[in-house]
């Protein structure tokens, strides 16, 4: 068997259509700062986790280049759902929730990620641990510390291990055909900084770096303290972003003009809808059989991907129109 960070012909033949429709899943994508991702060293990717696997499929797309992730080990117990999950570059990782016996097992799962960043392909963790549709930030978790002073420990006399924070900010976590913004932050370079820091132990190092890739991650996407001014706080900062989340800033169109721009287009919506009843229809379905909201854009891309080539895309164009007339109501109900 192939090891997960080699080659794989089919993988890499459909990567090209997976970003392509990834980025036209959002009516405004953008990638900032993929000048800061290094290239002298091995490098280990943390997003924010706000929007399940659509934020992996968000910094799957950083340069197109090859990417091992991991992810909760309990959607990996069905063999199948796992032999899928390895041939998407995917790895399982234990929680402490999942209980102290079950962490022991992440050593293979720690291996592995060391031998994908010796072989220079770049690796992802998202250490929140899980994801949570807010701008604020849960406490890191140790596992993407151990797997970075691991990796400098054995390799990083030739050539330095960094952690690289990305922001995702999404105009919206429960839907697609908004706005996504990825942001690549200021890297951290492991390797330095332990040379700097020769008098601390690795539980120290582990503490002091997490507080340093908290801080960094912060400044990566709109953060918001998470307490009990945070809604008061987020409507304040939403309102007037900084560069360069100020593209996402929604323009102001009087309410009457929206409304009979709706109505002036409203046959062209129930042509589109038309067009694209099975994925519609399937999306309504995702959406009352899958409890947990912040699924509903990972699925939903999936259902893209799928449905969308199979129909020679002769459904996308439809489905663009489809979105932003339903895109347009969701403003007026939120402005209302």
């Amino acid at each position: 068997m192939a090891e997960i960070y080699e080659k794989d012909k089919l993988y890499e033949f459909l990567r090209p259509m997976q970003e392509w429709l990834f980025r036209r899943s959002y009516r405004r994508f953008q990638q900032v700062g993929l000048e800061r991702i290094p290239e002298d060293g091995a490098v280990i990717f943390a997003p924010n986790h706000t929007n399940a696997l659509n934020d992996a499929l968000a910094v799957l797309g950083l340069k197109m280049e090859r990417k091992v992730f991991v992810a909760r080990a309990d959607i990996f117990r069905k063999p199948k759902q796992a032999a899928i999950l390895r041939w998407l570059k995917i790895m399982p990782i234990r929680r402490m929730r999942d209980g102290a016996a079950e962490v022991l097992h992440n050593n293979e799962t720690e291996d592995k990620a060391i031998e994908t960043l010796r072989h220079g392909v770049k690796f992802c963790i998202l250490p929140e641990g899980t994801h949570r549709p807010k701008h604020s930030l849960l406490p890191l978790a140790k596992g993407i510390f151990r797997i970075a002073l691991r990796a400098n420990e054995e390799f990083g006399t030739q050539k330095p291990v960094y952690i690289v924070p990305v922001g995702l900010e999404y105009g919206d976590y429960f839907h697609l055909w908004d706005d996504l913004t990825v942001n690549v932050g200021e890297p951290i370079n492991v390797t330095e900084y332990v040379r700097q820091h020769p008098e601390m132990d690795q539980p120290h190092l582990i503490l002091a770096l997490r507080d340093e890739l908290t801080e960094h991650m912060r400044h990566s996407f709109l953060w918001v303290p998470d307490d009990e001014h945070y809604e008061e706080n987020w409507a304040r900062l939403s309102a007037n972003p900084p560069a360069p989340f100020d593209r996402m800033k929604k323009r102001h169109v009087p309410r009457p003009i929206r409304l009979a721009g709706l109505i002036l287009t409203a046959p062209l919506f129930v042509l589109c809808a038309a067009l694209t009843i099975p994925l519609w229809a399937l999306m309504i379905y995702v959406r009352r059989t899958v409890k947990d909201p912040a699924f509903h854009n990972s699925v939903q891309f999936v259902l893209h991907f799928l449905l969308i080539p199979l129909s020679l895309f002769t459904m996308l164009l439809p489905w663009m129109g489809f979105q932003e007339y339903l895109y347009q109501i969701r403003r007026l109900k939120i402005e209302n």
